[in-house]
């Protein structure tokens, strides 16, 4: 196992564990995050506020892993998100989403780019309309 796997895996463990200081650890300070619901998200800082709003809403959000790859300094994992939405749902709009109490499932993957021991760039990718359709919101 190389260090972009390490790396990744240790910011995947943090993040289950909602521990944000070691998932503040894994980034770097000018770390570059894209999101499926917020866009393009600059510095740690804005990762890290970013990955909490999760954190918030499903407290005992998860990870479930499908496969995971390595290449030089890139880590690439699949899976699904899981959790149940017990806590309030911030939206990119500032807006709130009450808990559903529902449970989710949603496939995801994500690419994270790892130099110096830290990952500087991020790309989160899910199934937003998935996500949303499972917590009921979709009309």
């Amino acid at each position: 196992m190389g260090i972009a796997r390490e790396v990744a895996d240790r910011a995947t463990a943090a993040l289950e564990a909602n521990d944000l200081e070691a998932v503040r650890a894994c980034y770097a300070e000018d770390a570059v995050a894209v999101t499926p619901d917020s866009g393009e998200l600059r510095g740690r800082d804005a990762v890290v506020r970013w990955l909490s709003v999760w954190g918030e809403a499903f407290p005992d959000g998860g990870y479930e892993s499908s496969a995971q790859y390595e290449d030089g300094n890139v880590a690439i994992d699949e899976g699904y998100l899981t959790g149940v939405h017990t806590g309030p749902l911030r939206t990119p709009s500032g807006d709130s989403i009450p808990p559903t109490g529902r449970s989710v499932r949603v496939r995801s993957c994500d690419i994270a780019v790892v130099e110096g021991g830290v990952i500087t760039r991020h790309h989160f990718y899910f199934d937003s309309e998935d996500f949303t359709r499972q917590l009921g919101l979709d009309g």
